[in-house]
């Protein structure tokens, strides 16, 4: 799995925050891109370690099926920041044919 940031070890959150966070399952109807935006408004609910910290430590717990799997193949140390794991995370699963639909519908807009 991707490794922590060093300050990771000052970061301890309440169990019952799991509760608050939504859940992505790695199915196709599912939007990546609005599941990172309400993960990222609990998340900043919290301010007693830097955001990276917070947002890393947090995301295991707000994976399911796919999503879950996916996280625990990633290469060790290959994410090392809140940044990169966004990246890889939604070229995974924001998928090839909704790109090509945003792209129609905005090349066809009038």
């Amino acid at each position: 799995m991707y490794s922590f940031p060093p300050d990771a070890s000052h970061f301890n959150f309440k169990p019952d925050i799991i509760q608050l966070l939504p859940f992505f399952h790695g199915l196709d109807l599912e939007n990546p891109c609005l599941y990172l935006r309400e993960f990222e408004e609990v998340c900043n609910t919290y301010n007693n370690c830097s955001m990276n910290t917070i947002r890393l430590k947090l995301f295991p717990f707000s994976l399911k099926d796919k999503a879950k799997t996916w996280l625990q193949n990633l290469r060790p140390e290959s994410i090392r920041a809140w940044d990169e794991m966004q990246q890889q995370f939604v070229k995974k699963f924001f998928l090839s044919h909704r790109t090509n639909l945003f792209k129609r519908q905005i090349t066809t807009f009038t």
